[in-house]
């Protein structure tokens, strides 16, 4: 657990510095898809942060930043890692360690109509999984990993990944076993906690300080689930 927070402490650091330099690149920053909201999964492998696609899957961006913001990611994981094509994030309901509370239950219960779109499945896009409904979106997301055409119109693009391929390619190096149809990881890849933030924001000082009580809230969420799990 000090292991966590060191980690959190030190991202914080890089975030305060990264928020007063202007023009800072990102992975994919020239997307006309992009929205100004971005949010980052802090892994035990590194950081990934990702971007919106507002105007592609509007019900779909709503419903996962909404998730995102009560908090619903954290102590989540990667449950799939398919070398060249994809990374699964577990739904919420059945994939986190901490206990949800009422108000993440409901969001994390909720359906997403199928918002099927013409933009393409390639490396670092945010793709929804679900069953064979098409409307039985929920929580669990895919991050693509290698150009897969044979999804497209399939599967709700909402984003893509803007920071963090580096990452990407550790949990590909990761070794990992099948089950049926899923390659997964040995080890569990969690997601030890969660923030977001706006590129758009004019005060870098108010940025700050947002970044600086999320970051503080999910570090007190994590915590007082570990003080209830190990008293």
């Amino acid at each position: 657990m000090a292991g966590l927070f060191r980690h959190i402490a030190a991202a914080l650091l890089f975030l305060l510095t990264a928020a007063s330099t202007a023009g800072a690149s990102t992975y994919y920053a020239s997307d006309p898809n992009l929205g100004s909201a971005r949010v980052v999964f802090q892994l035990n492998h590194g950081d990934i942060e990702f971007g919106f696609f507002p105007h592609v899957a509007p019900k779909t961006v709503e419903h996962i930043f909404k998730l995102v913001q009560l908090g619903c990611y954290n102590t989540n994981h990667f449950f799939r890692v398919d070398k060249g094509f994809v990374a699964q994030v577990a739904d919420v309901m059945g994939g986190r360690k901490a206990p949800m509370n009422k108000e993440q239950e409901q969001q994390a219960d909720k359906s997403i109509v199928g918002e099927f779109s013409t933009v393409k499945h390639v490396r670092g896009i945010l793709s929804m999984g679900r069953y064979s409904d098409p409307d039985s979106a929920s929580s669990s997301f895919s991050i693509l990993l290698g150009d897969a055409p044979h999804l497209d119109g399939q599967y709700a693009v909402f984003g893509r990944v803007t920071k963090g391929d580096d990452t990407l390619r550790k949990l590909e190096r990761l070794p990992t076993h099948k089950e049926g149809i899923f390659v997964m990881p040995i080890e569990r890849i969690e997601i030890l906690s969660t923030y977001y933030y706006d590129i758009d924001v004019e005060s870098c000082e108010a940025e700050k300080s947002i970044l600086k009580r999320r970051l503080s809230e999910s570090a007190s969420e994590v915590e007082r689930w570990r003080r209830k799990c190990f008293a």
